[in-house]
C-alpha cells in the first residue's frame, strides 16, 4: 500500500506502519491522520494480518506531537474535527480484536504519547521520552490523553503528566507502567517485530483476541461481573480447534500448530 506520509509493510501476519515525516519529527497533521485511518482500517479488514507494529521514521521521534503550525489558527469547529479525527485513529489502535504494538524511540509527546498509550503493548528504548505537554501551549490533550493515559498508568500519574506537561525518560515510563518492555536505543522496532512475529507464528491468535476482549470488556464492570465474563470467555475457548491443538501439543511435548 502507498501513502503520502506512511510506510507500510506486511508479512507473516504482521503489519508494520511507519509514520514517515522525520524532518517534522513525525508530527501529526491532517494528512497523517487520514493516512493512518486508511492504513489501520485496511489492517483490520485483512484476515491474514493479526498484529500491527506502529513506529516513527528516524531516530529522533516516534511522534513528537501534533503539527503546531497546522493547529495554530484553527477555529473551535476545526479543532473539534481534528480532535475527533485523532481519536478515531487512536480507537483503531485500541479497539477491535487484533493486537497493536508501539515501537518507540525518541520523542512520544502529545498525540504521540496518546497513540502509544492506546496500543496493547509498548516497546520503548531508554532514549525514548514521553509526555503530554499540551498545557504549555494553552490547550489540553485531544486524542484521548486525559482518558486512555489515566486507564494505563492510573489517575494520579496521568494527572501529574497532564497538569505539569513534564517529559519523562524511558526508564521512568517503564517504572510507571507506560512502557511494557524497555530496550536499548535503536532496539525498539527490532524487539517489537521479534515479539510480534513470535506471537503471530507461535501463539493462538484466537486466544489472544479473546483475552484482549475480556480485559477491555471487564474494565467497565464490577469485579464479580468481570469474573463471570472471564469464565464464559475461558469456557468458549474449549469450543475451538486451537484449544485442542494447544493442549495436545503440550502433552505430546511438541510445538502447537494453531489456525492463524
Amino acid at each position: 500500500m502507498n501513502f503520502e506520509t506512511l510506510k507500510w509493510e506486511a508479512e507473516q501476519g504482521v503489519c508494520v506502519i511507519e509514520i514517515d515525516r522525520p524532518k517534522a519529527l513525525n508530527a501529526l497533521n491532517r494528512q497523517v491522520l487520514t493516512d493512518l485511518k486508511t492504513a489501520l482500517e485496511a489492517f483490520h479488514h485483512d484476515e491474514s494480518l493479526h498484529i500491527v507494529v506502529l513506529t516513527g521514521g528516524g531516530a529522533k521521534a516516534f511522534v513528537a506531537g501534533a503539527d503546531i503550525r497546522e493547529m495554530a489558527n484553527m477555529s473551535e469547529d476545526e479543532a473539534l474535527a481534528f480532535s475527533k479525527d485523532g481519536q478515531e485513529v487512536v480507537r483503531l489502535l485500541a479497539l477491535g480484536s487484533k493486537i497493536s504494538i508501539a515501537a518507540v524511540d525518541g520523542f512520544a509527546l502529545g498525540g504521540g504519547c496518546e497513540m502509544a498509550a492506546a496500543c496493547d503493548l509498548i516497546v520503548g528504548s531508554t532514549s525514548s521520552r514521553f509526555g503530554q505537554p499540551e498545557i504549555k501551549l494553552g490547550v489540553i490533550p485531544g486524542f484521548g490523553g486525559t482518558q486512555r493515559l489515566t486507564r494505563r498508568v492510573g489517575e494520579s500519574r496521568a494527572r501529574y503528566l497532564v497538569l505539569t506537561g513534564e517529559i519523562i525518560k524511558g526508564e521512568e515510563a517503564h517504572t510507571i507502567g507506560l512502557i511494557d518492555r524497555l530496550v536499548e536505543p535503536g532496539e525498539s522496532l527490532p524487539s517489537a517485530l521479534k515479539l510480534a512475529r513470535k506471537m503471530a507464528s507461535e501463539y493462538s491468535m484466537a486466544a489472544c483476541r479473546s483475552a484482549k476482549k475480556a480485559i477491555a470488556d471487564g474494565m467497565g464492570l464490577g469485579l464479580e461481573q468481570a469474573l463471570e465474563l472471564e469464565a464464559k470467555a475461558f469456557a468458549a475457548c474449549f469450543t475451538t480447534e486451537d484449544q485442542s491443538e494447544g493442549m495436545a501439543a503440550f502433552m505430546e511435548k511438541r510445538l502447537p500448530k494453531f489456525n492463524q
